[in-house]
């Protein structure tokens, strides 16, 4: 098994508070780490590095952890350009919304939705994210869901069972009919492909008891509870998630005292997951991550890539918005990009460099992880490793 030590780190975050400076992302100044196959096998200063098969010189730059992209929809085909413009130019717009990428989803081949899947795939990597959870959610039958799981799974292992995205069109005069096939027949199918369970708690898709019963059946089933929750309005998703301590609630644009002192009871079993990105695409309210951060709750970042209200594979890009708008100061943005969104997966070995942990990291070109919201919209991400494996 080949080992690398990279030397010369400018900045390392390790996000181990008892490495380095003590802070929660453990910076340790003129580092170096040893990467031994897959897992990080030493981090300290870089006159103290072993030596190692190969080295590569960082030459002062900063090194992160990869980052742990908890919430995507990337199993889709077709484009909803037509709708963001008319949002974006205050223009009626009367399309489908997610009932159109469906009808596209359905349409499209195995080969097409694993080569757009992949395509974002690249994408995301290029810009520092080492793991990434997925969702079906746009076929809503039971053949399609299933075959979006299973082309899904080839590619990751957080994969997220979302027969209940919308209501299907072909139930539409029958949702309850829709709940007992995504509980029973769908749910079955699906199972063998997905880690989560997953449900949109919201007005116009599915109420507190629907999903209850959604994410209880899927329980039953062996996946684990995630749920998007309190995004459009308020509504029972964030305590029907704290009830069922599911690993996250994503979105929370829509919180109440209680909300977030559920959310913060529970800091150690359910993360609030937020997703600027949905926001910055409909020009919705921003999330409070300050309030949820002030309070104690757990929280994680992530993109939310999907064809209608968050087309973005970028975790800088939130990582900026988070900063920009919703309150967090620049460490505990990349601490929520990274050990954030693997506490959002129940990854301890993932979001961070310790000794110990997965070997996925991305080399910055800056002095320092602050450039990533310094220098917004600037590609800043130079070199990536997956595995320990140099991947860009």
């Amino acid at each position: 098994m080949t080992t690398t030590v990279i030397t010369d780190i400018g900045s390392l975050v390790t996000n181990d508070p008892t490495l380095g400076d003590g802070s929660p992302l453990g910076l340790i100044e003129n580092a170096a780490l040893v990467l031994d196959g897959a897992t990080v096998a030493w981090v300290g200063p870089t006159e103290d590095a072993p030596a190692a098969d190969e080295a590569f010189d960082a030459r002062g730059r900063a090194v992160i952890p990869g980052f742990v992209d908890s919430h995507s929809h990337l199993v889709f085909a077709g484009d909803r350009t037509a709708e963001f413009n008319a949002r974006m130019s205050g223009r009626a717009y009367s399309a489908g919304g997610i009932r159109t990428t469906v009808a596209a989803t359905r349409a499209a081949t195995d080969a097409a939705l694993e080569a757009n899947l992949l395509r974002h795939l690249h994408e995301a990597r290029r810009q520092g994210t080492t793991t990434f959870e997925t969702k079906s959610g746009y076929g809503l039958t039971v053949a399609d869901e299933a075959r979006a799981l299973r082309i899904a799974a080839a590619h990751t292992e957080e994969v997220t069972y979302l027969g209940a995205h919308i209501v299907s069109p072909d139930y539409a005069d029958d949702p309850a009919g829709y709940v007992d096939l995504v509980t029973g027949a769908m749910l079955e199918a699906c199972a063998p492909y997905a880690r989560w369970v997953d449900v949109f708690c919201e007005k116009g898709a599915f109420d507190g008891e629907q999903a209850r019963a959604i994410l209880t059946a899927g329980a039953a089933a062996g996946l684990i509870p995630r749920i998007h929750a309190n995004q459009l309005y308020h509504g029972p998703g964030v305590q029907l998630a704290v009830e069922l301590e599911a690993a996250s609630a994503d979105h929370c644009t829509h919180l109440t005292d209680a909300d977030v002192d559920a959310l913060a009871q529970a800091a150690g079993t359910t993360v609030a997951t937020l997703l600027p990105g949905a926001e910055f695409s409909t020009r919705a309210p921003w999330p409070d991550a300050r309030r949820l951060l002030a309070a104690g709750a757990t929280v994680a970042l992530s993109t939310d890539c999907n064809p209608g209200s968050s087309y973005t594979s970028s975790m800088p890009f939130c990582i900026a918005l988070a900063v920009r708008d919703m309150g967090m100061t620049p460490d505990e943005a990349l601490w929520s990009a990274t050990a954030g969104g693997a506490r959002a997966l129940r990854r301890p070995d993932l979001g961070r460099l310790t000794p110990g942990s997965r070997a996925d990291l991305a080399l910055l070109e800056a002095p320092s992880h602050v450039h990533l919201a310094y220098r917004p919209g600037v590609p800043l991400v130079s070199a990536v490793w997956q595995r320990g494996v140099r991947a860009v």
